[in-house]
């Protein structure tokens, strides 16, 4: 397993629409390994590929306690079906916008098709925490960013002060 170096705002790559994943193969399984223990390292709760500068619609979650057995989930195209009208506000980050964190508000529950790491269709029911992670990670693969979803004079400071520490890195 490799660990992978994360894409961070404001790398344009972030913005990108992923392309469904054609075929579940030894490839995409070993992409999966990489994302959880990438994930596990950063640390993190989620984890889409586009993160890891690869365009395929697939994401890997593990929302277990510190300290409990892990509880990796990898899904493959995932599609959410369902959303719950009640909504839920969480507070969330993400590996590539590291140390900011913003409440978002999200639809509380929702349901998603996906195929797991052996190509088997799956429906998740999610609510609470995983739910809230799967439409954050889902948003990655629209090329959609948790800050998106703040006030736009919020997101610009973001994007301005990340802009500007790129810069100061060249």
């Amino acid at each position: 397993m490799t660990i992978k170096p994360l894409i961070i705002l404001p790398d344009p790559l972030l913005r990108q629409v992923s392309q469904p994943v054609e075929r579940v193969d030894a490839d995409i399984r070993t992409l999966a390994e990489d994302m959880l223990e990438t994930m596990y390292e950063a640390p993190g709760i989620g984890l889409a590929a586009i993160q890891v500068g690869v365009a395929r619609r697939m994401l890997v979650i593990d929302i277990s306690k510190e300290g409990d057995e892990r509880e990796p989930l990898v899904f493959i195209n995932p599609e959410i079906i369902r959303s719950s009208d009640e909504r839920s506000v969480y507070e969330e980050g993400c590996l590539s916008i590291p140390d900011y964190y913003a409440e978002v508000e999200r639809p509380a529950s929702i349901t998603v098709k996906s195929l797991d790491r052996d190509g088997r269709e799956h429906l998740t029911e999610a609510d609470g925490l995983l739910a809230t992670c799967l439409q954050h990670e889902i948003d990655h693969l629209n090329g959609v960013l948790f800050i998106d979803h703040i006030s736009r004079l919020k997101r610009e400071m973001v994007i301005k002060k990340f802009t500007k520490a790129s810069k100061s890195k060249l």
